[in-house]
């Protein structure tokens, strides 16, 4: 039953990777040269620079590109971007705007997404080729589920978040976009450990001693509490 259990949520994470190259291909063209007026006037014709690398036992090279801002916008909308970092896409990279000369195509996982700080506009992207076989480092979101049946939270109690990520090494047909911890049966003063997370077999725990908690339920402090008469 374990196995059948193990196997049916790594399935569910292949769908779920294959889902989103399949329906957001991204699109991007070659740029040769980088720097802030470069990246600038790609912005202003609505492009977003971005760089993918390609990390191999051989060597590690990179390449510069551009993006839609649109197409990265209409993503955003459509997906959490706290998960953007932990899903895979398929990238298209086409010889120029608007050509069907296809460069180069495969999936790639996103690694960082700048945006501004007062507009919120993304301003540039790092990709890395996540190539069949392979295996990435991932930062997986954690959330948690059960939060309106807790016990502890209904006494009053609040959730202190330790960790609000957890990095794996993991392959890249089997990367998760997020990591679900059930609190529902949570008491005050009780915890969940790193090790009590359950995920697919061929994920590795590389956050650190797994003996550390990722959350816990705590006594609410009482704000400004009234002295005792005397």
């Amino acid at each position: 039953m374990q196995q059948q259990w193990w196997r049916i949520g790594g399935e569910r994470l292949r769908k779920a990777a294959e889902y989103y190259r399949k329906f957001h291909t991204i699109q991007a063209i070659p740029r040769e040269i980088s720097g802030p007026r470069i990246s600038a006037r790609d912005r202003a014709q609505g492009r977003i620079p971005a760089v993918v690398f390609s990390l191999t036992a051989e060597n590690t090279s990179k390449q510069l590109l551009t993006t839609e801002i649109k197409q990265i916008d209409s993503i955003l909308t459509k997906l959490d971007p706290s998960f953007f970092c932990s899903t895979t896409f398929k990238l298209q990279v086409r010889a120029g705007s608007g050509s069907s000369v296809l460069l180069h195509s495969g999936n790639v996982l996103p690694i960082k997404l700048a945006r501004n700080e007062e507009t919120g506009k993304v301003m540039n992207m790092v990709f890395v080729w996540a190539e069949e076989g392979s295996k990435l480092e991932v930062d997986v979101p954690v959330v948690f589920k059960g939060v309106d049946s807790c016990p502890g939270l209904k006494k009053g109690g609040q959730l202190k978040t330790v960790r609000k990520n957890l990095k794996y090494l993991c392959p890249t047909e089997c990367i998760p976009q997020k990591i679900e911890v059930d609190i529902s049966n949570l008491d005050i003063g009780d915890r969940i450990f790193m090790k009590d997370i359950e995920v697919d077999p061929s994920l590795k725990l590389l956050s650190g001693n797994d003996t550390k908690p990722i959350c816990k339920i705590v006594a609410s402090e009482v704000e400004n509490p009234v002295p005792l008469e005397t």
